[in-house]
């Protein structure tokens, strides 16, 4: 019965990769366009509660905020307790909702001084008590390397990307297993994954069946930060990836992917713009204004798409 779900899932992805109809949509656009940049979207388990980074225009800085659905209304944005100091960005919720992972250049100790970017954890004992002091990862996942994007399977197993860490290129996805009760040193993934460019944001499925990420100017790209997925074989190694295609992919920066598997939908950031330049003449200030205030501006925004 296991098997035949997952093999339903892994058709409505593979069916969703190759549609040709675009089927990505703005998420929460009444909330995510009073930002200037949001992006790395984490959802709870029960949907009620959505974390995420607000940057800057230039990203010189980056809090990590949330919302909270309440009678199926979403509270104002706040920042979490534990943000607003220093530079914090990529939510990664555990499956129950009491841990949340990020990456930041906060300090390890008392200090004012920043460092490298590692991935830190808070917890709670339920939803509705307060997020603890930060707490570093540690080694193995961490080192005096940069840290980034967790995402972690139901077994622990842990993802996350690196750079300068005998990586295949420049940034990899690394991966480090949970055995004996702790992480053994982490690996790259394989060539179906990684190259030598640049392989980031990756979200790994609960089950590890599949994992979607970002691969940069691939030559089968759209012209920048593409979403690509790999599905693991009955052996244990995965697939060549494949591009998710022109119905979520854009000639922008498309990145920060995040799968709620209760309801089949695939969040991600994108950089996209409708804007066009040419053959556009604007007689009035208000028709500029409601040119750059589209959602799909250029900013990074949260887009969403069903996979059902």
């Amino acid at each position: 019965m296991r098997f035949v779900i997952l093999s339903y899932f892994i058709f409505i992805l593979s069916s969703f990769c190759y549609s040709q109809e675009n089927s990505s949509e703005p998420f929460l656009p009444q909330i995510f366009s009073q930002f200037p940049n949001v992006r790395d979207i984490g959802i709870s388990p029960d949907g009620d509660e959505v974390y995420f980074s607000v940057q800057s225009y230039q990203n010189e800085i980056s809090v990590i905020a949330y919302i909270r659905k309440e009678n199926n209304v979403w509270s104002n944005t706040e920042i979490t307790s534990f943000s607003g100091k220093y530079y914090d960005i990529e939510p990664f919720l555990s499956a129950n909702g009491l841990k949340l992972y990020f990456s930041s250049n906060r300090p390890i100790e008392s200090s004012d001084s920043i460092k490298d970017f590692d991935i830190w954890y808070v917890q709670r004992e339920n939803k509705n008590s307060e997020w603890s002091k930060p707490v570093n990862v540690g080694e193995p996942i961490n080192s005096d390397k940069n840290e980034f994007y967790p995402s972690i399977a139901s077994n622990n197993n842990f993802y996350f990307t690196c750079d300068e860490r005998g990586t295949k290129g420049k940034d990899d996805i690394f991966f480090s297993q949970w055995k004996n009760e702790k992480y053994i040193e982490p690996i790259s993934l394989s060539d179906s994954i990684n190259s030598d460019g640049y392989e980031f944001n990756a979200f790994i499925a609960p089950n590890e069946s599949f994992i979607i990420f970002t691969g940069y100017s691939r030559d089968d790209g759209f012209g920048s930060g593409d979403l690509y997925i790999s599905y693991k074989n009955q052996r244990g190694d995965w697939g060549k990836a494949k591009n998710l295609g022109p119905q979520i992919n854009s000639a922008q920066m498309d990145y920060c992917p995040f799968v709620d598997t209760k309801t089949n939908t695939l969040y991600f950031t994108s950089k996209r713009t409708s804007i066009n330049s040419f053959n556009k003449h604007l007689s009035s200030i208000q028709e500029f204004l409601s040119a750059v205030k589209r959602y799909d501006n250029g900013l990074s925004r949260i887009y969403k798409a069903s996979l059902k």
